[in-house]
């Protein structure tokens, strides 16, 4: 994040408006009021005795807004179905063996200082079991910190840039090797051997993007160029010029937030087409199309686990479900799809330790969630239980004129999560020998890891 953005974010912000921008879910109405002794009110309906809090912290306004909305959002519909035995859930029973979530909701108005702050107080004052939350990686970057020293949990629902291995996280977006690994062959083979990649200025884009250079390179590809913007930046033109100088055969795009929208306008406009030079993005879903208008994203490419356009019984009814909460104009994406999956995770775990007569604390819960498995829109997927990310679908939209993505390329399974990117780090991975092993869970093989895939059941 740049200095200026940063400050810009932070400025003004005294004691009383930190007070209330951690306290207020602004895009649901719902108070999660700060008190002492942890007993929040979130608007919820009767929970009855004994609930089980859990906390919701997506920003809901500022520049990540347009996209971690929909997270909360299907955060909700996930909660609301688990608490009155509806959707998935149906045939559990109302809530957690009778026991209903109640939800403590933060916003973090897309500021890393106020993750942090937040995840703080959701644990010490609110007294929550664990925590569903956060977008970028700098925003986990942020809080896992507080995770790690406090030993509590965090759900996180993001495909990211992964090197990472915490006891204290299960990762249920992708990671690497289900996201970057096949698109960059992909680009190579259908487009052409020059790359010029684009992204915002942080941990998640700059990272992403070194993996998928060795990817490229790998291949026998070129990057032609490699630029980033500041967070929330909305003008384009100098990159694009660079772009059309470049004369590259595609564009990788790690654009975030509000700039997706801002960047393919702006490319259209300058007479970049998908036909010359398609864009292959990572972050650019159903939900930043919409906002930019599908004409702006027709013929170009993204790489997700999951659209709404999947074709599977469980995709059907979480499509008319969403959209019959929020709204028959609303889109389904991949992160609000892992949002979505990750809150059936943590209830799974909640209900699998209550049935053992546990109590519901980071070391159960975590215990539970090892080998969950789930039948989610996109399919069959687990918590592998031995690097606690999520096995996940690789798949390639081609976006159509209607919004919607025509899926081009799709694994035939679920694949293993490798959290380290192997063209750059051979044989690292990840192994937590035991549930509560908070030791340096990082094993060097020094081999070639072989992609493996889910056995569906």
């Amino acid at each position: 994040m740049s200095k200026k953005y940063k400050q810009t974010l932070l400025s003004g912000i005294s004691r009383r408006k930190f007070i209330k921008y951690s306290s207020l879910a602004v895009g649901s109405g719902i108070l999660a009021s700060c008190t002492g002794g942890g007993t929040s009110s979130t608007g919820d309906e009767d929970l009855g005795e004994n609930p089980i809090k859990v906390g919701v912290m997506y920003s809901t306004t500022g520049s990540i807004a347009i996209v971690e909305k929909s997270l909360q959002d299907a955060t909700f519909l996930a909660l609301e179905q688990i608490n009155t035995d509806t959707g998935p859930w149906q045939g559990n029973g109302v809530g957690i063996e009778g026991r209903k979530i109640q939800k403590v909701v933060v916003n973090p108005n897309s500021d890393w200082d106020l993750y942090n702050q937040m995840s703080k107080r959701l644990i010490d004052e609110d007294r929550v079991v664990c925590v569903l939350g956060c977008y970028t990686s700098a925003s986990r970057k942020s809080v896992l910190p507080v995770f790690e020293e406090k030993d509590s949990l965090l759900y996180y629902p993001v495909y990211y840039e992964g090197n990472e291995c915490s006891s204290n996280v299960f990762y249920t977006g992708a990671a690497p090797n289900q996201q970057i690994t096949d698109s960059i062959p992909y680009c190579k083979e259908n487009f052409g051997p020059k790359g010029f990649f684009v992204g915002s200025d942080y941990i998640y884009p700059k990272e992403s993007n070194r993996i998928a250079k060795a990817e490229l390179e790998k291949a026998g590809g070129q990057v032609v160029g490699d630029e980033y913007s500041p967070l929330g930046t909305t003008e384009f033109i100098t990159i694009i010029n660079k772009i059309k100088q470049a004369k590259p055969d595609f564009v990788l795009s790690n654009l975030v937030g509000d700039s997706i929208p801002a960047f393919y306008r702006q490319y259209k406009d300058a007479g970049l087409t998908s036909d010359a030079v398609p864009i292959m993005a990572y972050p650019t879903t159903e939900e930043e199309i919409q906002a930019m208008g599908s004409e702006y994203a027709t013929g170009h490419y993204t790489s997700f686990n999951y659209f709404q356009s999947v074709d599977t019984p469980q995709n059907t009814a979480f499509v008319e479900q969403f959209k019959a909460k929020f709204g028959d104009s609303r889109v389904t994406n991949g992160v609000m799809e892992a949002a979505y999956i990750q809150t059936f995770f943590m209830a799974q775990a909640m209900r699998d330790a209550l049935q053992k007569g546990e109590e519901l604390n980071t070391g159960t819960i975590r215990e539970a969630s090892r080998g969950q498995t789930f039948s989610a829109p996109q399919g069959q997927v687990k918590l592998d239980p031995d690097n606690y990310h999520a096995y996940l679908y690789s798949r390639i939209g081609k976006w159509n004129a209607d919004g919607q993505a025509e899926i081009v390329f799709a694994t035939p399974a679920a694949v293993k999560p490798i959290p380290w990117s192997q063209v750059l780090y051979k044989g690292r991975e990840c192994v937590h020998k035991t549930p509560d092993d908070r030791s340096n869970s990082v094993v060097e093989t020094g081999k070639d890891l072989e992609v493996q895939y889910l056995e569906e059941t």
